[in-house]
């Protein structure tokens, strides 16, 4: 079990710890609810230091990009961000990532913790080109400062003007007194706020700096289990639960990230063929009518009892008090309002289809 930079911290502060992704990670402090609402309405801070950081660089660096995720990396320009998926050969997904251009032959791609091993193989395998690939995601710490006050809580750290920096935008500079800090304008709770990249021997320092910096707004510490709960909210796929190497980004309503006009790609004749003859099944959102709580496995059903799909993720939402969840079903079973049935402990709960996200600023 590894821990991050940060694990001690964590402890000192009574998190409860639990096994993630072969990180020893902080799953909750003060309760989900609480954390969860904290990022909706103040800020929140997140050690997601178990992400993965891998550096391509040289001449062709964005053609092995190109050729090996579904987004056309040659719309990005210097300090712009990207999310894509790198599709698997088969049909299904290896892993979703964000691309980074540091410039026209640098770029950083952000990996999942549980993929780390399986992406650097994956894009090891067809890097034919010559691009020198660097992985120093043991090197990384990655905190993500979350909700509407983070620039309040975090300006006066850096020389950054966080107020104009766009969404899924990048820029390096003074952070906490440390030299050319990545500070990105990403994140996966739907409520604003940055990324920060630091070595792991500043993580410390920059953690106490924050907390510090952040005094005023109320900052607190979030874990894990309050991060599902605001992606979930937002409708935003988890690897592993919503997609994986069986599903196609067409069927995870991922269309919008698979660019097939860019030409050449793994998997592009196989997803050019899925679009033009329609997918059979599609990821969707709903919200539970019955009482109950909806959760990975669950076999969802039509009003006589047929299987018509299951379940990949489910919670209680703690922004609208109502569960929701994202599964895949049969055609015509995505289209919005229909009705279908969550099966839960052998009774079937009464839901329909919503189109996410579930929680609207």
């Amino acid at each position: 079990m590894k821990n991050t930079a940060l694990s001690h911290v964590h402890e000192a502060l009574g998190a409860k710890m639990v096994p993630f992704a072969g990180y020893n990670m902080p799953v909750t402090y003060a309760g989900i609810n609480e954390e969860h609402n904290t990022v909706r309405n103040g800020v929140g801070v997140f050690d997601v230091s178990h992400m993965g950081e891998f550096f391509l660089s040289g001449e062709k660096a964005l053609d092995l990009i190109q050729k090996v995720t579904t987004n056309d990396v040659s719309k990005l320009y210097d300090g712009k961000v990207q999310y894509s998926c790198m599709p698997n050969g088969k049909g299904g997904i290896v892993d979703d990532l964000l691309i980074y251009r540091i410039s026209e032959t640098e770029y950083m791609l952000v990996v999942n913790a549980s993929n780390m091993e399986k992406d650097w193989n994956w894009i090891s395998s067809h890097n034919d080109m010559g691009v020198k690939m660097s992985n120093e995601s043991d090197n990384y710490s990655l905190l993500a400062v979350q909700g509407p006050k983070t620039n309040e809580a975090l300006q006066s750290l850096t020389d950054i003007n966080l107020s104009e920096m766009e969404y899924y935008s990048f820029n390096a500079g003074t952070f906490a007194g440390l030299e050319d800090v990545i500070v990105s304008a990403t994140g996966y709770t739907g409520a604003g706020g940055f990324e920060i990249y630091i070595k792991n021997q500043d993580a410390e320092k920059v953690w106490d700096a924050v907390f510090e910096a952040g005094k005023g707004q109320g900052i607190q510490p979030i874990g894990l289990a309050a991060r599902d709960t605001l992606r979930l909210e937002m409708g935003f796929c988890l690897y592993g639960n919503d997609i994986d190497d069986t599903t196609s980004p067409l069927e995870a309503g991922l269309g919008w990230i698979t660019k097939l006009a860019k030409g050449d790609f793994i998997d592009s004749d196989f997803l050019v063929k899925q679009k033009e003859e329609g997918v059979k099944r599609r990821l969707v959102g709903f919200e539970l009518l019955d009482r109950g709580i909806p959760r990975q496995g669950y076999p969802m059903v039509d009003a006589d009892g047929n299987e018509i799909g299951i379940v990949t993720s489910g919670t209680m939402s703690p922004s609208l008090k109502k569960a929701i969840g994202m599964g895949y079903v049969n055609l015509p079973y995505n289209k919005v309002d229909t009705e279908i049935y969550i099966q839960v402990r052998n009774k079937s709960l009464k839901a329909k289809v919503v189109r996410p996200p579930f929680y609207k600023a």
